[in-house]
């Protein structure tokens, strides 16, 4: 059987491992010119603003959130030898995992590509990491890279 993803995407958080997943994303987008999702997921952060504070404005918020995800998709685009892919970035927010397999189903992805990044201890133990999650339940082939 030839395998042939006509569309790949990337998980991208500014970390060091996630521009290394976006590399081998981009890559395996020019061997198979393939459409390449360069795909950014904030979650929605409770509490951030310390104890006793008062909470962000949703607009504050909301602007916040928007500004990091440009900075990290500017920095990735930057970064990344994008010239003759077909690309797209795309910012969602909530879960991070599971926002990757709703964005991976509604656009038709084949292989969704993730770092194994090193999430906080206390994360890890409360929430699993993305890649781990995203092996276990995504409905789409995942690549994770170490």
């Amino acid at each position: 059987m030839e395998w042939h993803p006509k569309t790949i995407a990337v998980g991208v958080d500014g970390s060091a491992i996630s521009t290394k997943a976006a590399e081998m994303a981009t890559a395996m987008a020019r061997v198979w010119k393939a459409k390449l999702l360069i795909v950014t997921v904030v979650r929605t952060p409770e509490g951030w603003w310390g104890i006793g504070g008062a909470p962000p404005s949703p607009e504050a918020l909301s602007a916040a959130l928007v500004q990091g995800q440009e900075e990290i998709l500017r920095e990735i685009e930057e970064h990344l030898d994008l010239d003759g892919i077909d690309y797209e970035t795309v910012q969602e927010l909530g879960d991070p995992s599971w926002k990757l397999i709703e964005v991976a189903e509604a656009r038709g992805v084949d292989v969704l590509v993730i770092g194994k990044r090193g999430a906080g201890l206390a994360e890890r133990m409360m929430l699993g990491s993305v890649a781990d999650r995203l092996a276990h339940h995504s409905p789409i082939p995942v690549l994770v890279i170490p």
